[in-house]
């Protein structure tokens, strides 16, 4: 075994490599066959797109092409028949009735994109992007047949509490839609702030009346380049203006409640003019959180909506409305859903996420309760909601994990299927299709997201075991056996770089790795990670996903949270952070966070032996919620971390190995 170990260490981060023969391709294609040509891109190359339909993303295709290899000359064939680069529409065969499918054939002579509408050749078009490689520049061989499971994959920003600069917006819909993401909802307007230009009622934007970013909403000119945008990028853009609830900026500027007889009146006069505004199909009211005082208040504003040519949407729960109207889902009861048209949101507020073993759970799920859509289920849109301040958009970004949840979740509702939460949820059960996954969304990370916010490092071979929890009697410090050395009590094997033990909203709506969890326990969790050599390495290390809507509290100086949980790395005890306001408790939510979760301070430094080094974390738990955390989140964060050079992200430490049974070869 000996002679073995340097061998093993060799090929163990090639195992794990993102590199791969092929191009990664996210989301997944329905049908795809690689082959050993590759179009490349030298010489004069002819492209044909005799259809008006094909034209933009003709133009779009050659733009590219000029971009990636400025020595190609794309130029119009003398016949269509002796094109290079053919794109086509045609809704026939297998892509009848599946609008946004395709097919991209990609062989030595010859490049042919067919989509069965200009939407579906557009997401041809996206997936031909990720095609590309270079040295010598090329499309890799390969025949894609592919279509989405849902017609709904979307975003929502809440610029009602924070505002995120209009280029920002623009930024995140322009990457997303290379994911085939097709819906960005816009929340506008909230208790905080209202963010859209009125003419009716111009001190809607009022800094005075605005209580978060005051001065700052987006212009009745923005509003039709967005609407432009997205359409450019076939992306449906979806306006929210809440209504009635989440509207005391309405009524701090008007005097007025929503539901009052004068309040009513300049609410169908913002409808109107949101109507006019926004060439788009839909209208969202809203609807949610609010007590009805006039039973005829939405009622109104439907007809309001419908009566300008358009439709609604609304939350679920909220206000009764007619069984056609699609619904967004926000909270999961374990009912059967209702019989009308439902949009997945439920446990997709990013603001709730921890990044890392949520990103898992997104994997994993099913969306609206079903492997594919139906006439009533139609898709999800992942939210994220900032009731906390943020300190910055980078905050809004990084804390939410934006473009990594967001990619998993471009993957699941493009491709269909997974399981309900409550039997897979943040548990990592399939593990070779999600190292499948893992792979290429790290591959993509590395190619297209450099400069920009992606706070998730591999962990499918980060493996832990957690030993049964010990009652505490609410008594957090207490010690128990394995911190003396024990550990051969009944375990549960576990793998990822954070690890719930009870999820945020409990083994009812999301399976974690404690199947019944319970108040007043304290549990351990251990591993041996094996170093090549002795060295000292970052480490992202938490005991706690601090809520971004929450008003969680600042952990106590010289300590980790509230519940007295901590790490030892060879039996010695790893110090918590200096923090930037120890002890505080806010009062409101406008006091952003500093470096209370780890993604906003320096990694933890841990200095390594070579060969096998013990991890022991310490896990009790007292309330699921306190004073201190209105959410108790019952888990722990620990990878080994470093500086990637090139693209200056995070990333695992790739050398070493996790293993609980000391042993090379991993599951």
């Amino acid at each position: 075994m000996i002679r073995l170990l340097p061998l093993l260490l060799f090929l163990w981060p090639l195992r794990h490599a993102v590199a791969q023969v092929h191009p990664a391709l996210l989301p997944k294609p329905k049908q795809l066959v690689w082959s050993r040509e590759s179009f490349v891109l030298t010489g004069p190359l002819t492209i044909s797109a005799t259809d008006p339909a094909t034209q933009v993303v003709s133009d779009s295709v050659a733009a590219f092409i000029r971009h990636v290899s400025p020595a190609a000359v794309v130029e119009a064939p003398r016949t269509a028949g002796q094109a290079t680069i053919v794109l086509n529409i045609d809704a026939t065969g297998i892509l009848r009735n599946r609008p946004e499918g395709y097919t991209l054939t990609i062989t030595r002579r010859q490049l042919r994109l067919t989509g069965a509408s200009a939407t579906g050749l557009f997401r041809a078009y996206q997936t031909l992007r990720q095609l590309y490689q270079p040295a010598p520049a090329r499309f890799a061989g390969c025949r894609i047949t592919d279509y989405p499971a849902f017609p709904i994959r979307g975003f929502m920003h809440d610029t009602g509490r924070s505002f995120i600069p209009f280029d920002t917006l623009k930024q995140h819909i322009d990457r997303l839609a290379r994911y085939k993401i097709n819906v960005f909802h816009w929340h506008l307007t909230e208790d905080l702030a209202w963010r859209l230009q009125s003419d009716s009622l111009p001190n809607l934007t009022s800094p005075a009346v605005t209580l978060r970013d005051p001065g700052y909403f987006y212009t009745k000119q923005q509003a039709r380049e967005l609407v432009t945008f997205c359409r450019q990028r076939h992306v449906l853009l979806i306006p929210e203006l809440d209504m009635p609830g989440h509207s005391a900026a309405f009524e701090r500027a008007t005097g007025h409640t929503m539901q009052s007889p004068a309040g009513k009146i300049l609410v169908k006069k913002l409808i109107r003019e949101a109507c006019a505004l926004f060439d788009v199909p839909y209208i969202h009211l809203g609807t949610d959180e609010v007590a009805f005082k006039d039973p005829a208040f939405v009622g109104e504003m439907i007809a309001e909506v419908r009566q300008c040519g358009k439709q609604v949407i609304g939350w679920y729960p909220g206000a009764a409305m007619a069984p056609d109207i699609p619904r967004q889902l926000w909270v999961r009861n374990n009912k059967p859903l209702p019989p009308m048209p439902v949009i997945e949101s439920r446990n997709l507020y990013f603001n709730h996420a921890a990044t890392q073993a949520d990103l898992i759970g997104i994997f994993q799920r099913n969306l609206c309760d079903t492997t594919e859509a139906s006439p009533t289920r139609l898709g999800a849109i992942g939210c994220i909601w900032n009731d906390r301040k943020p300190a910055d958009v980078a905050q809004i970004e990084t804390l939410n994990g934006f473009y990594p949840l967001m990619l998993a979740l471009a993957e699941r509702a493009w491709c269909g299927g997974g399981r309900p939460e409550t039997e897979q949820g943040v548990v990592l059960t399939d593990k070779a299709a999600f190292q499948e996954f893992e792979n290429r969304l790290l591959a993509h990370k590395k190619q297209y997201f450099r400069g920009l916010s992606f706070p998730y490092v591999r962990q499918q071979h980060l493996h832990w075991r957690l030993l049964k929890p010990f009652p505490n009697e609410a008594r957090l410090a207490t010690s128990f056996p394995p911190e003396n050395g024990q550990l051969d009590f009944p375990g549960i094997e576990a793998t990822g770089a954070t690890i719930y033990l009870r999820h945020t909203w409990g083994p009812a709506v999301v399976r974690a790795y404690l199947d019944a969890p319970q108040p007043d326990h304290t549990a351990y969790a251990y591993t041996y990670v094996y170093s090549p050599r002795k060295q000292e390495l970052d480490a992202w290390i938490d005991f706690h996903n601090y809520g971004r809507s929450e008003k969680d509290a600042s952990p106590m100086a010289g300590t980790w949270d509230y519940k007295e949980s901590r790490i030892q790395v060879n039996d010695k005890v790893i110090p918590p952070p200096l923090r930037e306001q120890p002890g505080l408790h806010p009062a409101h939510t406008e006091q952003p966070y500093r470096n209370e979760p780890y993604e906003l301070r320096p990694p933890v430094k841990i200095a390594l032996n070579k060969g096998w080094n013990k991890l022991l974390v310490k896990l009790p738990v007292g309330a699921f919620s306190t004073k201190d955390y209105r959410l108790v989140k019952w888990l722990f964060t620990c990878v080994f971390i470093r500086k990637d050079p090139e693209t200056n992200h995070w990333e695992t430490a790739g050398e070493l190995i996790f293993s609980p049974d000391k042993t090379f070869t991993q599951p």
